[in-house]
């Protein structure tokens, strides 16, 4: 029997003592050649766009920049999700290899336990990592790798705790017996390729998006709920009854059901509340760990320190500290 590829020593490419190893300069120089390709890890200036400028570290020794064009100072992390870092980069790349070595999620708590740093500033840098797993989604249409995909949907959030009598409980099934803060996440995902999550309210609002995000001639799979009957009209579909079957005459939404068995893992086991506002960026997560499951971990390191200083800053948690907006 052949080992699973997460057991093997190329799944295993860095580890967190790697980083504990590292000193202040490697981590820098580490950043600097993701930040700045195009130049080999030389400073741009990202006011001016010139390539003259010298390093002029902070008292504290922190690495600044100062451009002789425009005179203004900037970081390396100036512009990016990471802007008005107050840890060390060392910190950051040991946070990002924590957040990728975990296979179905990280815990805010166990985060601020292993780094030292207080819950609220763990959960806004797990959710920067978050947002840098999103970069890799933005555009992207289903069906441009793989002919076939399967389409699913799964509730999350609203949940209405029972009466403790019995003859006090109500049929939470029922539209008017329920929170109506439930919402509903889709995922579409290539039969061996990549995946694309959103929210809506139901299945059926989504059927808009799913017709402008999936390619034209591909085979949708989805089961036998009737949101999904308008796509017959634009795809080949092959439908799958699971009160009758899991699989049947080459129909299956397996793909998906394997990227909801993640998020659900990862809602019981590590945040026991994803709903709400972030709920988004939780789906998108689950589906960068699906969409990279094969991919070695210091692989994983490098994509998401890479999106996180191309991206700019947070759209979630610019002014979050001081209160200025509120995700919506």
């Amino acid at each position: 029997m052949a080992q699973h590829f997460l057991l093997s020593s190329k799944a295993k490419t860095l580890s967190l003592l790697d980083v504990i190893r590292m000193t202040d300069a490697q981590a820098e120089e580490a950043f600097r050649k993701m930040r700045w390709v195009e130049t080999a890890g030389a400073p741009v200036c990202p006011e001016c766009g010139s390539l003259d400028a010298y390093e002029c570290r902070r008292p504290n020794g922190a690495l600044r920049f100062r451009c002789k064009g425009c005179k203004g100072d900037f970081t390396i992390t100036s512009g990016t999700l990471f802007a008005s870092h107050k840890l060390p980069l060392r910190a950051y790349l040991a946070a990002i290899a924590i957040f990728c070595n975990e296979v179905k999620g990280k815990s805010m708590l166990a985060m601020s336990r292993d780094l030292g740093l207080s819950y609220k500033t763990a959960f806004v840098l797990c959710h920067k990592m978050r947002e840098a797993m999103a970069q890799e989604m933005k555009g992207r249409i289903i069906g441009d790798d793989c002919p076939e995909a399967s389409v699913d949907g799964g509730y999350f959030g609203g949940y209405v705790k029972p009466a403790n009598l019995r003859e006090d409980r109500k049929d939470r099934r029922r539209w008017k017996n329920q929170s109506g803060k439930r919402q509903c996440v889709v995922i579409m995902r290539e039969h061996g390729g990549q995946s694309l999550p959103a929210v809506f309210k139901t299945e059926g609002a989504a059927l808009s998006w799913i017709k402008s995000r999936v390619q034209a001639g591909t085979v949708l799979h989805a089961d036998e709920a009737p949101s999904w009957n308008d796509l017959h009209s634009k795809f080949e579909m092959r439908r799958i009854n699971h009160e009758q079957a899991y699989s049947f005459d080459g129909a299956c939404t397996n793909w998906a059901e394997s990227y909801f068995s993640r998020l659900r893992r990862a809602e019981q086991g590590h945040h026991h509340h994803i709903a709400g506002a972030y709920l988004l960026r939780y789906a998108q997560e689950a589906s960068w760990r699906e969409d990279s499951r094969r991919m070695a971990n210091g692989d994983q390191v490098q994509a998401v320190a890479a999106h996180a200083m191309k991206a700019k800053p947070s759209v979630d948690f610019s002014g979050y500290w001081q209160r200025h907006r509120a995700v919506v």
